[in-house]
């Protein structure tokens, strides 16, 4: 999984927890093991992102920012990588 995928899933799961907790679910057991797995795929994400943030954009790495962008519902615009002449 890239760090956008962890980002994903942490949603996903976050929701599911949300949902056992408090929601139809009423099983609070298996919303804080559903909140437990959701925060270890953030702390991928918040991980695999932070990585990011001192990188000089390459062509090799263009795509990881938009597929940040695109994650995060972002109107970030990753730079072009340089063109090789």
């Amino acid at each position: 999984m890239n760090g956008p995928q962890h980002f994903r899933e942490a949603e996903r799961l976050a929701d599911m927890a949300h949902h056992f907790t408090y929601g139809d679910g009423a099983d609070s057991v298996t919303g804080a093991a559903l909140a437990a797995e959701a925060q270890v795929h953030a702390t991928l994400a918040l991980a695999a992102a932070t990585a990011l943030v001192d990188e000089t954009p390459r062509s090799d790495s263009h795509s990881e920012y938009r597929a940040w962008a695109e994650v995060a519902a972002s109107d970030y615009r990753a730079p072009e990588p340089p063109r090789v002449h």
